[in-house]
């Protein structure tokens, strides 16, 4: 894709990086009162049957996913006009979502500027080691990968680990302003949790808010995960590197039932988030639908999507994720052509050779 049209691509979509106040407060309208009144019907229904408390959480942490979309639109200062009005309603769903509103927002901005940089890998992203740096890992290094990119590791311990300990800490570096927030976001957690305790026990608030947050965070991690790693998914070292690219090619469309992208706030159309983030989720489909080249993005379905879990290293030569499994293969395979080829020299002249 030349510069020119890189820039008519740009061009295209910025009509639609525009915060619309009515839109905004019709989706707040939609979604807080909905995920209060299905944590309050699900602690009502423990006296008839846990089996309905479970999937009345459960619909509720789609509710904390929508939420979460609204968080991360104000962290790009596109869901309202005002700056403080964002930083505001940042906060107040980051106590919701159990995120810190300012060391998130400063991380997933690392992450727009360098998605698909190899050599800025590290913050706010998923980790990513390429075939090369596999082979070359100790071993230590490997179990440790291994274990990370394993899905019952990142799916099952994945949000209790960003709920309990990375969200909760600052990171080393921190300015006054994001401690501030993490520290206000924290004693409000507390301060809830300690009445939630006393006011219906912690059997109650444990199955309840224990659902929620753990089917919340998974669906999160994947959402997160599946929009970057599928098999022709765009990196580049440095100098190649290129932002246009990185968010058209590096990004999925993520074409999902109307029912679940309503509930996920149209995050499907990560291509167009990516290629501008000042666009609202409620502007990413139509952005889409209006901009031909955006339509020609990897498009991935729920079913297709599930193939990306044996994706776990990026092939820098196919420029490819590839599975553990085939990487193997590839050792094997040049093993037994070294063997060979070393017989081939040490071997002794035939009669036809002399």
């Amino acid at each position: 894709m030349s510069k020119q049209k890189q820039a008519e691509l740009r061009k295209n979509v910025a009509p639609y990086e525009k915060a619309d106040k009515k839109s905004s407060v019709i989706q707040l309208l939609n979604t807080v009162p909905a995920f209060f009144i299905l944590w309050f019907l699900a602690y009502q229904s423990l006296s008839v049957s846990i089996w309905l408390t479970i999937p009345l959480a459960i619909v509720a942490a789609g509710f904390v996913v929508r939420m979460f979309i609204i968080f991360h639109d104000c962290a790009h200062q596109s869901f309202f006009k005002n700056k403080k009005a964002n930083r505001i309603l940042g906060t107040l769903t980051g106590i919701i979502t159990h995120f810190a509103f300012e060391k998130w927002k400063r991380s997933h901005s690392i992450h727009h500027a360098t998605s698909g940089n190899l050599d800025k890998r590290g913050t706010g992203d998923m980790w990513v080691m390429t075939v090369e740096e596999y082979k070359q890992a100790s071993f230590w290094q490997k179990l440790t990968y291994r274990m990370y990119r394993n899905p019952f590791v990142m799916f099952g311990l994945g949000p209790i680990f960003l709920f309990l300990i990375d969200n909760r800490f600052n990171r080393k570096g921190a300015r006054r302003k994001e401690r501030l927030n993490t520290y206000l976001i924290n004693a409000s957690l507390v301060a809830i949790y300690s009445l939630l305790l006393w006011a219906i026990g912690w059997e109650a608030l444990l199955i309840i808010q224990g659902t929620i947050l753990f089917v919340s965070g998974a669906l999160g991690i994947w959402l997160f995960y599946v929009q970057h790693q599928f098999e022709d998914s765009y990196f580049e070292n440095e100098a190649e590197w290129d932002y246009v690219k990185a968010a058209v090619d590096g990004s999925s469309y993520y074409k999902l039932p109307k029912v679940i992208q309503w509930i996920t706030g149209s995050i499907g159309f990560h291509h167009v988030h990516h290629l501008n983030p000042r666009v609202p989720n409620y502007y990413l489909e139509e952005a889409h639908a209006s901009t031909p080249p955006l339509q020609k993005a990897t498009t991935i379905t729920f079913l297709s999507s599930l193939e990306s879990l044996r994706f776990r290293l990026y092939d820098e030569q196919s420029k490819t994720f590839v599975s553990f499994k085939s990487v193997k293969n590839i050792r094997q395979t040049d093993q037994k052509k070294s063997v060979s080829d070393l017989n081939l020299t040490n071997r002794r002249p035939g009669f036809q050779e002399k």
